[in-house]
């Protein structure tokens, strides 16, 4: 399991969302982001190899970007958010855990375990 994970709960079915792509940025200037990795929730709605194994982030922000738009359109759903994006803070080598639980009109997130 790499040092970042995720996973998406799709809170209106009440099951995982898979299928999900989901970018990790770091900052690449005042305004721009530059891409350090990418991959897709698996049917658990999981993401646990966004990292190769034994790659760490070093202390700073990250952002995780959320293709959720594609996600609901996959089902026809009506929603507002196309994309959800996460910033937070890596302080130390511990593990990240960063969920999202998601609906067609709403998110929220907390640091997991």
């Amino acid at each position: 399991m790499s040092q970042l994970t995720t996973h998406i709960l799709d809170t209106t079915l009440g099951r995982p969302a898979a299928g999900v792509a989901v970018a990790l940025l770091a900052p690449a200037g005042p305004a721009d982001w530059r891409e350090l990795a990418h991959g897709t929730t698996n049917a658990d709605g999981r993401l646990t190899n966004l990292l190769p194994l034994g790659q760490r982030l070093a202390p700073g922000v990250y952002k995780l970007r959320f293709a959720t738009g594609a996600y609901f359109e996959r089902t026809s759903t009506p929603h507002f958010y196309p994309v959800v994006e996460i910033c937070f803070t890596v302080a130390d080598e511990a593990h990240y855990h960063v969920p999202l639980l998601l609906n067609p009109f709403g998110y929220s997130t907390y640091r997991g375990s």
